[in-house]
C-alpha cells in the first residue's frame, strides 16, 4: 500500500479465520541476498540445493546463531579496521611531530577518531548477541542505533578541532620540514582509509548495519583527505606557507559532508526508515502466493542489522483455523524468501465481505 495512505493499525480477532501468526527465522538474508545483485544466479542456485536437503527451521536458536554471526563478522571487521588505522594513525603522528603540518595533523585527528569510533560499534555488536528479555522484547539491536550517534559526535568534535587548529596555523603562519615524510605519511594515510572504508562498506551491507557503512563512509573521506595533505606539502614546497592550514580547512569542510551523509542515515535509521523499494518487494511476494486475495498494510523496521516486518493478508472467509494458518505460513515464507535481511514476520489473515470487495473488508477491519 502507497506510504502516503496508510490503513489505521487492525484490530486483533482470536476466533477463526483471523488472529496473527508469526514465526522466527534464522537470517536468510545471509545466505540468499535477493536485493544485493552481485550475489548472481550461483547464490540463488546453492540456496535451492541447501533448501533441498536442508528444511527450514522455526527454532529460536537459528535466528540467535545466525545473529551471532552476523555480529561476529562485524566485530572482526572492525578489530581489523582499528589495527590498520592504529598503524596508520601512529605513523602519520609521528612524521607530524618532525614536520609541523598542520594539514597532516588534521588527517591523523580524523584517522584516530575513525580508529576510536569500533569501540561504541564493538559494544553495540556485543550487545546485540544477547538474547530478548521480559523488558527488551525485541533483543538489542537498537544499540547499533546508538552506536551511530556515537561516531555522529565523534566526527563533530574531530572536525571542530581540525577546524581551530587549521585557523590557528592561517592567523600564525609556521614552515613545514621534511615536505618528503609529510607526502609520503599523505599516501600512507589514503591507501589506509581506502581499504579500511571498502572492508566497512562491503561487511555493512552484507550484514545490514547503517552504522557500519556510516564509518565506512567516514573512513573513505578520510582517504580522500589524506590525499589533499599532498597539495599542502606541494605548495609548501613552492614558498607557499598558506597552502597547509588552507588544505587543512578544506579536510574539515570535506568531514563536515561526510557528517551530512552519515547523519542522513543514521537519522533515517531511528525513525524506522526501509527503503521503499523493499516494500514493493514484500508486497508483491505476498500477492504471489496462492490463496491470498489482496494484501492490507506491510510494515517494515530495522532493529540492528534486520528487519522484522508485519503484514495483513485477505483470505477466504470459509477458510479452516488449520488451512488459515497453514496460508499465514505460506506467506511468512514467502516474504522471507523475497526480502533479503528480513528474519521475522508476523502474518495476520483476514475474511473478505459477501460481496468478495476485498478493500470493503479491509476499511471494515480497521473500523
Amino acid at each position: 500500500m502507497s506510504e502516503t495512505s496508510p490503513t489505521p493499525e487492525p484490530h486483533r480477532h482470536d476466533h477463526a479465520p483471523h488472529g496473527g501468526h508469526s514465526h522466527d527465522h534464522g537470517d536468510h538474508g545471509s545466505t540468499h541476498d535477493h536485493g544485493d545483485h552481485g550475489s548472481g544466479r550461483w547464490s540463488q542456485i546453492k540456496h535451492r540445493l541447501a533448501h533441498v536437503v536442508t528444511p527450514h527451521s522455526h527454532e529460536a536458536a537459528d535466528k540467535v546463531d545466525s545473529a551471532m554471526e552476523s555480529s561476529a563478522e562485524g566485530m572482526r571487521t572492525l578489530w581489523i579496521s582499528l589495527a590498520v588505522l592504529g598503524v596508520t594513525t601512529v605513523l602519520q603522528a609521528l612524521v607530524f611531530v618532525i614536520s609541523g603540518s598542520v594539514a597532516l595533523l588534521g588527517d591523523t585527528i580524523h584517522n584516530a577518531a575513525d580508529a576510536l569510533t569500533a569501540v561504541p560499534l564493538g559494544i553495540a555488536f556485543l550487545l546485540g548477541r544477547r538474547a530478548a528479555t521480559r523488558r527488551f522484547t525485541y533483543g538489542f539491536g537498537r544499540a547499533e542505533d546508538l552506536a551511530g550517534i556515537a561516531i555522529l559526535l565523534t566526527i563533530t568534535a574531530s572536525s571542530a578541532l581540525a577546524a581551530y587548529t587549521a585557523i590557528d596555523r592561517l592567523l600564525n603562519p609556521q614552515d613545514i620540514t621534511y615536505l618528503p615524510w609529510v607526502a609520503a605519511a599523505a599516501v600512507i594515510g589514503f591507501i589506509g582509509n581506502e581499504w579500511v572504508a571498502r572492508y566497512r562498506i562491503r561487511t555493512g551491507r552484507k550484514i545490514g548495519s547503517a552504522a557500519l557503512v556510516a564509518d565506512g563512509l567516514h573512513a573513505r573521506t578520510d582517504g580522500f583527505t589524506s590525499l589533499a595533505v599532498l597539495l599542502g606539502a606541494g605548495g609548501a614546497a613552492i614558498g607557499w606557507r598558506l597552502a597547509d592550514p588552507i588544505v587543512g580547512l578544506l579536510i574539515t569542510l570535506a568531514i563536515l559532508m561526510v557528517l551530512k551523509d552519515a547523519a542522513k542515515e543514521v537519522f533515517r535509521r531511528l525513525m524506522d526508515a526501509v527503503d521503499p523499494v523493499l516494500v514493493d518487494t514484500a508486497e508483491n511476494a505476498l500477492r504471489a502466493v496462492d490463496g491470498v486475495r489482496d494484501i492490507g498494510q506491510v510494515r517494515m523496521r530495522w532493529i540492528g542489522h534486520a528487519l522484522r516486518a508485519e503484514a495483513d493478508i485477505i483470505v477466504d472467509p470459509q477458510l479452516t483455523v488449520v488451512q488459515a494458518h497453514a496460508l499465514a505460513v505460506a506467506a511468512e515464507h514467502a516474504l522471507i524468501h523475497a526480502v533479503s535481511r528480513l528474519t521475522a514476520a508476523t502474518v495476520h489473515t483476514d475474511h473478505t465481505t459477501h460481496s468478495g470487495d476485498p478493500h470493503a473488508a479491509l476499511a471494515h477491519h480497521a473500523a
